[in-house]
């Protein structure tokens, strides 16, 4: 049975079910990212995402449920890329097809992502996307592999 995966806006209720997933001790080990307070959280999504035009971000959603999201923005004069789903929904391809999807529509390249070294499928994702490895970063004691997408986007 084929699970329909798709994107769409990001809606204010959907920040609750991102909050929840942030908040995963799993999630939070693999990402080696600390789970925001959710004032935090939410001043976070409110200004820095949703509230920044030159924030690409779109919620995935698997036969109408959400999954999680995909982000894409400006650090400094390099494009980033993230993204962050619900444990329910690892392990089953809706982070590659959803992927897909939003590489069609972020037009922007080189196109940036850093995941945590040893978080291998997000590494192996972003690989199977046509990201390359380019070396490694820091952020404070972890080390993280930094990966570039160079390849133009399909044709729309």
């Amino acid at each position: 049975m084929s699970e329909e995966v798709r994107l769409r806006d990001v809606e204010t209720a959907d920040l609750e079910v991102f909050l929840a997933h942030e908040h995963d001790p799993e999630a939070a080990r693999r990402s080696r990212f600390r789970p925001r307070e959710r004032e935090a959280f939410m001043r976070h999504w409110t200004t820095r995402i949703l509230g920044d035009p030159s924030v690409f971000v779109q919620a995935v959603t698997v036969d109408g449920d959400l999954a999680g999201n995909l982000v894409a923005w400006w650090e400094d004069e390099r494009r980033f890329i993230g993204y962050w789903f619900g444990r329910e929904f690892w392990g089953r391809g809706i982070g590659s097809r959803a992927m897909e999807l939003f590489l069609r529509q972020e037009r922007i390249r080189p196109l940036h992502a850093d995941p945590f070294h040893a978080n291998i499928g997000s590494v192996r994702l972003l690989e199977k996307h046509g990201f390359e490895r380019e070396g490694t970063v820091r952020h404070g004691d972890d080390e993280h592999v930094l990966l570039v997408l160079h390849t133009p986007p399909a044709p729309l």
